[in-house]
């Protein structure tokens, strides 16, 4: 497996306008590549499929360890994966799902981007920090982003007597600046000029990085013994579950779908803001995160849609809903002006936006009854990115944040229904997807 990480030295570092530009360039260059983004992230691996064109997926050491985070990396059929870090290099959880955490578990070469403006030999002790801070570290060279072409021979210099490779500058272009996506929101409207800046960036990638030896390097990266995860798929006929796609609900693991489809599942996508009801003959329903709040008038006008989620909830259709999923099935959604607009009302409460940020990070969820996807007791993974809140944020299960502790009650379960902000990895445990399946069958039979 050829494959390279584009990491960086903090958030906003540019390791994203790298990444984009040397997989537009590879892309150009007739090179069959593949994308994944460290951690919890829908955003990257959206832009990536959407804008560039190519398969993207997530590896997140929080949620899986070194024999499923190979075998995830295996599935990309491609001449090169281009892996994109997240925050710096070493940031996370403590020690868990850095960057530099994926890095050693895949065994994957690391070039880090370093963000030069307003430093000259700074850039030395920068290099230096991040080479010597932990090591082992895999890393293997430098881009130096908004680097002036008469610092070049400096980089290379300071490269030389680092024993590492200087592997290009990326100048900084105005007409290239990927403006704030709201959360990364690609709409598209925007996807011509966006898929024009991206072939700017692709051109800025050939003049200036060393892409013939980041080719070379992934080239050396080693083969990582793993074991295949098998699903075994236990339904005789397809399962059809109807998942929501569109501008409003876009935020979604392929690896999910991946999972649900091996377990024996038809994926049906249909849109809450233009079709008029639910597919037919569905036996299970997931509503994803997205941005409903953007689209709060419109969906609220598709009576018809509304109507027919609410019936089929109610009557026990297997569903799971989650944060921007679990909004929709709120009573309402209250506009950042205050302004009601009527959901699907299967949540007797509001969902309201707040002046923060109001969950971020990793949980552990311990249910505290049965449930669709676990039994009483069982702990399921989830990770959590929300600025809008709830007046009925659900007591099915306790949470207990990662990252320090703090616990509080999330979820509205039953043995039909999972709702609530935080998100679910199936690959963090394949068991949750497949009791919603089997329960997904039941209802089905």
């Amino acid at each position: 497996m050829n494959r390279i990480m584009i990491a960086g030295t903090n958030s906003g570092c540019g390791k994203t306008t790298v990444t984009c530009a040397l997989l537009q360039a590879l892309v150009n260059r007739g090179i069959t590549a593949s994308s994944f983004k460290c951690g919890p992230d829908y955003i990257d691996p959206m832009f990536h499929s959407k804008i560039i064109g190519i398969n993207s997926r997530n590896l997140d050491s929080m949620f899986c360890g070194r024999n499923t985070l190979n075998f995830l990396l295996s599935k990309a059929q491609s001449d090169i994966s281009v892996i994109e870090g997240v925050m710096g290099y070493y940031d996370g959880v403590g020690e868990k799902n850095s960057s530099c955490q994926v890095a050693f578990e895949t065994e994957t070469p690391v070039i880090i981007v370093i963000d030069c403006k307003g430093m000259s030999m700074s850039i030395g002790a920068v290099m230096k920090g991040f080479l010597t801070f932990r090591t082992p570290n895999n890393i293997c060279g430098f881009i130096f982003n908004r680097l002036p072409e008469s610092l070049v021979d400096t980089a290379k210099n300071l490269c030389a007597k680092m024993n590492v490779e200087y592997l290009g500058r990326f100048p900084f272009s105005k007409d290239c600046v990927i403006e704030s996506r709201h959360l990364g929101l690609v709409n598209d409207m925007k996807i011509g000029e966006l898929k024009t800046k991206m072939q700017r960036l692709s051109e800025l990638a050939e003049e200036n990085l060393l892409i013939d030896k980041i080719i070379n390097i992934s080239q050396k990266a080693k083969d990582v013994e793993f074991n295949d995860i098998i699903i075994n798929k236990f339904a005789d006929k397809a399962i059809r579950i109807a998942v929501a796609s569109d501008e409003a609900f876009c935020f979604f693991y392929e690896d999910n779908l991946d999972i649900l489809r091996e377990l024996g599942c038809d994926i049906v996508k249909f849109s809450p803001l233009r079709d008029n009801k639910l597919p037919e003959k569905i036996s299970g329903l997931i509503l994803v995160g997205g941005y409903p709040e953007l689209y709060a008038e419109k969906l609220s006008e598709n009576k018809s849609m509304l109507w027919d989620i609410r019936n089929k909830i109610i009557s026990g259709l297997p569903t799971i809903a989650e944060c921007g999923g679990f909004m929709y099935l709120h009573k309402y959604i209250e506009s950042a002006d205050g302004k009601l607009f009527d959901m699907v009302g299967v949540i007797d409460g509001k969902a309201y936006k707040t002046d923060r940020l109001r969950r971020f990070g990793y949980i552990n969820m311990t249910a505290e009854r049965n449930n669709l996807l676990c039994k009483k007791g069982g702990v399921i993974k989830a990770h959590e990115f929300h600025y809008w809140d709830s007046t009925d944020c659900g007591g099915g299960f306790t949470a207990v944040k990662a990252s320090s502790g703090l616990k509080y009650s999330c979820i509205h379960s039953n043995e039909n229904l999972y709702a609530g902000f935080p998100h679910l990895y199936f690959y963090s445990d394949p068991l949750i997807a497949e009791n919603f399946v089997k329960r997904c069958k039941e209802w089905k039979d």
